[in-house]
């Protein structure tokens, strides 16, 4: 099934569609580093190619999934932010499009999951120091468990130093320092 739309795209004469289809079966294989799986990277990868908005019907009819997998898929790429909904609708459907902007996409979707891994991390951190160090603290706290914990907090205050540089890194990121200004910018209408 992995190559089966690829397949049904490369039975097109043009050769354009073949190399197409060759760029498809890449970012479907590439999409599993933003948690997507195959067939929906090779959805993406056709909403890539189109050069106007798609419908959930116009999807399903060129991909041949059901009604629930096209939208379970489109949920999973609109979560990822690989593809927008549009906000104009044609004959009361919804219209979809993918982003083309790689530049963005990869800001967007890093600098969510980082934030997460920071938010999560620190908050989970910052809980215990207090409890740490008040087992440093008790006199009853025996020499060696008094030892381990003083081990344990030196090892989660630099990871609050890791997550604090990383979290000047996402800042960085969202504001777009780390790409070339004269990336193109294609509007999502």
């Amino acid at each position: 099934m992995r190559k089966a739309t690829i397949a049904k795209l490369a039975q097109h004469h043009s050769k354009r569609e073949q190399l197409r289809a060759n760029v498809i079966d890449a970012i479907a294989d590439t999409m599993d580093l933003y948690g997507v799986n195959y067939t929906f990277g090779q959805l993406y990868g056709v909403m890539f190619f189109e050069d106007r908005p798609m419908t959930l019907e116009e999807m399903q009819e060129n991909m041949g999934m059901s009604k629930s997998n096209m939208s379970y898929a489109i949920r999973s790429l609109l979560n990822s932010q690989m593809v927008t909904k549009l906000k104009e609708k044609e004959e009361r459907k919804d219209l979809y499009r993918a982003e083309t902007d790689f530049f963005h996409t990869f800001q967007t979707f890093f600098a969510n999951k980082l934030q997460r891994e920071i938010d999560v991390m620190k908050q989970a951190i910052e809980a215990v120091l207090p409890d740490y160090t008040e087992v440093i603290l008790d006199l009853e706290t025996g020499e060696e468990e008094r030892r381990l914990c003083l081990e344990d907090l030196h090892k989660l205050k630099e990871a609050l130093r890791y997550y604090d540089w990383l979290q000047q890194f996402v800042d960085q990121l969202k504001q777009g320092q780390f790409f070339p200004e004269d990336r193109p910018r294609p509007t999502l209408s």
